[in-house]
Order: structure tokens, then sequence, then C-alpha cells
């Protein structure tokens, strides 16, 4: 139970931290340097969930179902 709460706080802030970067690409006038670091939290998370579904996974955290 614990780890889908954390999968899903993380995807919320994956998306919170997309729309940020949105926001900062359409107000900022001057290079976008806070864009870009909004979109490397991104990149970060979105590859620490994929780590933790693999984790999750391999640990039988997730149930492995039979097609």
């Amino acid at each position: 139970m614990i780890f889908k709460v954390v999968i899903v706080l993380v995807l919320f802030f994956i998306v919170a931290s997309l729309f940020s970067a949105l926001y900062f690409l359409a107000k900022d006038k001057d290079a976008g340097e806070r864009t870009v670091k909004a979109l490397t939290i991104r990149i970060g998370l979105s590859i620490t969930l994929f780590l933790l579904l693999l984790i999750g996974y391999y640990f039988h955290w997730i149930p492995h179902t039979a097609a």
C-alpha cells in the first residue's frame, strides 16, 4: 500500500514540475534558466520512478500477474 502512495506522489511531482516549466517558459523573457531547471527535475523524478518500479518488481512489492 505504501508503495502505491509513493508512486502516486512521485507522479504528482512529475506533473507539477512539468507545469512549472510551462509557466516559466511562458512568463520568463530571459534565457529560460528556470525552465531548464524544472525540466531537469522532471527528468530526475521520472528516472527515479522508473527505478522504483524496477526495484518494486524485483522484490515482489508489485505483484506478478500471468497473462
